[in-house]
């Protein structure tokens, strides 16, 4: 990754001096599995209406600057008050904002990979410890007793479920359990809930526990990933001090619209998340089946795998098969892993049949 000049190494401010710009190492091919996008896109029924909604959207006035009309939208959704409900351009934007108002210089957050990169570089940004809870290095579960016992002691909190890239979930009772340990707000990070088992989102316990946030977004099963759009249930005073320190205007007017179609024909989506969800059992059974290849059981919209010479492997499938999948292999605890989201079956069949030929050849070449 790039780095910083020495001259901007010299002006920036000093805790910056090292960092390194997000990469996702994107290239340009026929098949793009690498950032866990919904390839099906947006339903032609609800892209009609979305078109008319932009059409109809004037450009030359400021957007309103907390989306009180998707809030209340949204809140609807959920069965909440606009009060529990913030916007923001993207789950991204949220999180940065989290650690923003609640993190800083002597203060904690927990985190629990591996996972998410960007909830560390985010405090890293502002200031903020970071205490890693590892996951157990084979099944990836969260080691949820030494979890807990971290918590205690955090101001911040964040558990991704189902985690990215893991693809596991978090259960009701481990998130209840570090509501009731945290003294600080405990993050739970639903960006890929929709394709996951019924009841498996921590919403239900938002009555009980005041601490709690569930972040959401439309980028992956509302296929808005280039609309920029996430968004917060939390108690209302939280919603407060996050509104507090987000920037002026930051969701704009058409994303506000397009966002404001989408949640209100979501139940047109319904049939590509199921879609997506057999696509992935299947996909799951067929890399299962190349040898030296092994997968975690997953509910999001991706698998992990594990594959000698997974750097090599992923070069191969860009390079001679126009296939991209995200190489995970350089971060700890991800040795030889890569990341492959659930595509069309066109897209599936592509990668299967290209992954078994070069696994074959590189396990011959080895």
């Amino acid at each position: 990754m790039a780095q910083l000049s020495s001259r901007m190494q010299a002006l920036v401010q000093p805790h910056l001096r090292t960092l390194e710009p997000y990469d996702p190492n994107f290239a340009p091919t026929r098949v793009n599995l690498s950032a866990n996008e919904n390839t099906y896109g947006v339903p032609a029924r609800v892209r009609t209406a979305m078109d008319a909604a932009l059409a109809a959207t004037p450009t030359n006035r400021y957007p309103d600057p907390m989306s009180n009309d998707l809030r209340d939208v949204l809140a609807a959704r959920h069965g909440l008050s606009r009060e529990n409900v913030i916007v923001g351009n993207g789950g991204d934007e949220l999180l940065y904002n989290l650690v923003l108002a609640f993190g800083g210089p002597g203060r904690t957050l927990v985190n629990v990979p591996p996972t998410f990169s960007e909830y560390a570089f985010f405090a890293s940004l502002a200031q903020t410890s970071v205490v890693d809870v590892w996951r157990d290095p084979n099944t990836f579960a969260p080691r949820e007793d030494e979890l807990v016992e971290a918590a205690r002691t955090a101001n911040l909190v964040v558990l991704t479920s189902p985690n990215n890239p893991t693809g596991d979930v978090a259960s009701a009772d481990l998130v209840r359990r570090l509501c009731e340990a945290c003294p600080g707000l405990v993050l739970v990070d639903e960006a890929y809930v929709e394709f996951a088992e019924q009841d498996t989102s921590a919403e239900p316990l938002l009555a009980e526990c005041d601490n709690l946030l569930v972040l959401h977004t439309l980028s992956k099963a509302f296929a808005l990933a280039g609309a920029r759009c996430g968004y917060i249930l939390a108690a209302p005073d939280v919603i407060d001090a996050l509104a507090a320190v987000r920037q002026i205007y930051s969701v704009n007017v058409l994303t506000q619209s397009a966002a404001l179609v989408a949640v209100e024909r979501r139940a047109a989506f319904a049939p590509v998340v199921e879609k997506i969800v057999a696509k992935r059992g299947r996909l799951c059974a067929s890399l299962e089946r190349i040898g030296g290849v092994r997968v975690w059981p997953s509910q999001g919209n991706f698998l992990l795998v594990r594959v000698a010479r997974a750097s090599r492997i992923r070069e191969r499938l860009r390079d001679e098969f126009s296939i991209l999948v995200r190489d995970f292999s350089y971060a700890p605890g991800l040795a030889d892993c890569l990341r492959i989201t659930v595509g069309t079956p066109e897209e599936n069949d592509a990668v299967i049949e290209a992954l078994s030929a070069l696994v074959l050849e590189e396990a011959a070449n080895a």
